[in-house]
């Protein structure tokens, strides 16, 4: 009987650029149903050579003047055949290392780059572009792909974010946190939340910027890429009243379903403030950002356990504790792998895709309904 028509768990290869640009692919194997972990394979951070990182950095420029109005520029082409061909490149040594040859794999899940998304308004359906050829994909390296995640979500009238939801409770399920008091909080350029009541209800959304407004402040200043190990921020002191002003922002009262872009929050709120100051300040408004979300939730959560790049910053898990009144671990304090989670997640996305099963809710993305997405390049 072929993959599609039973539920014994595969080999998946999940890809994942976030839209920090920190110049990786991450790449990760996954044996997976779809809806449960049956084993957590190799992965690897793959570097881009510079010049797509500087193309990225160009595209997502390009990206931000276009904003859906007109024709898409004519980067986007280059940008996408350039990242297509590098991960596909990553994909074939990951599996290589794993000891696997390509046969070995039922299926890829290809993000792609986000280079833009509008979430919806009332009366507007929003607008979402992600960059990835899943057909090249599939050409180079013989394996199905599954990509475009995003797109049918969008155009039914949700959010196409997050997608975490449905991998963060398998997570959960593999550490037995069934009662709703421990809950995923990933941090990329964005922060989103994933809430498990360990029954039914399983609820997901960005909660504000997580990365990217303090990158993009350090990198003005000309100190580097980011706040390593958030040493400028905990050298800082928080503009206690500007906090409190950037704290009414309406998204942050918002009910969710709700999403955002990477540029919703800018660096622009740490204007006039040094370096110090500023980022502690940005620091500090993700994390009291954090904090409101959890307000928001039927039950609030006691603990966060925390993905993605900004739980290696000690300043954002310190603020974490005291902004959001939250006890915050890393990933690895539960065995999992924290740069390797947003990877993973899409390598069971795209068993769900194989197999026809939805893959956003009402309750994650806002979707009218159960909703099945992503396109299969077979």
């Amino acid at each position: 009987m072929s993959p599609e028509n039973t539920a014994e768990p595969i080999w998946s290869v999940g890809l994942m650029t976030g839209t920090v640009l920190d110049g990786n692919i991450d790449v990760a194997l996954l044996r997976t149903d779809g809806d449960t972990i049956e084993q957590f394979g190799a992965y690897t951070l793959a570097p881009y050579p510079q010049s797509i990182r500087d193309t990225l950095e160009e595209t997502l420029a390009q990206a931000r003047a276009w904003n859906f109005e007109g024709p898409e520029p004519e980067i986007f082409a280059e940008a996408e055949d350039a990242l297509t061909r590098a991960q596909s490149a990553a994909v074939l040594d990951l599996i290589k290392q794993a000891g696997l040859t390509p046969e070995d794999i039922g299926i890829i899940g290809f993000h792609g780059q986000s280079v833009l998304h509008r979430a919806p308004q009332p009366g507007r359906i929003g607008a979402t572009r992600q960059l990835g050829n899943g057909a090249l994909m599939r050409e180079l390296t013989g394996i199905r792909v599954a990509y475009d995640f995003r797109s049918a979500d969008v155009r039914a009238g949700g959010q196409g974010a997050p997608l975490a939801a449905l991998y963060h409770r398998a997570l959960l399920r593999l550490i037995d946190a069934r009662d709703g008091r421990t809950a995923v909080l990933n941090l990329g350029g964005v922060a989103n939340v994933t809430y498990w009541d360990g029954a039914e209800q399983l609820i997901a959304f960005d909660t504000g910027p997580a990365n990217a407004p303090i990158n993009d402040f350090v990198k003005g200043l000309g100190l580097g890429d980011m706040d390593h190990n958030g040493e400028i921020a905990l050298r800082g002191t928080v503009d206690e009243e500007r906090l409190a002003r950037l704290l009414t922002h309406p998204y942050l009262s918002a009910p969710y379903p709700k999403s955002l872009d990477r540029f919703d929050f800018l660096a622009t709120m740490a204007d006039g403030l040094g370096a110090e100051d500023g980022a502690a300040t940005l620091t500090a408004f993700t994390t009291g950002a954090v904090g409101k979300a959890l307000d928001l939730l039927p039950q609030r959560p006691e603990r966060l356990i925390v993905c993605g790049g900004g739980r290696h910053n000690p300043a954002i898990m310190a603020m974490l504790q005291t902004r959001a009144n939250v006890e915050a671990v890393p990933a690895e304090a539960v065995g999992w792998r924290g740069d390797a989670v947003e990877a993973e997640c899409f390598a069971l996305l795209a068993v769900r895709v194989l197999r026809g099963l939805p893959i956003s809710f009402p309750t994650t993305t806002g979707a009218p309904q159960a909703m099945t997405g992503g396109i299969l390049a077979d």
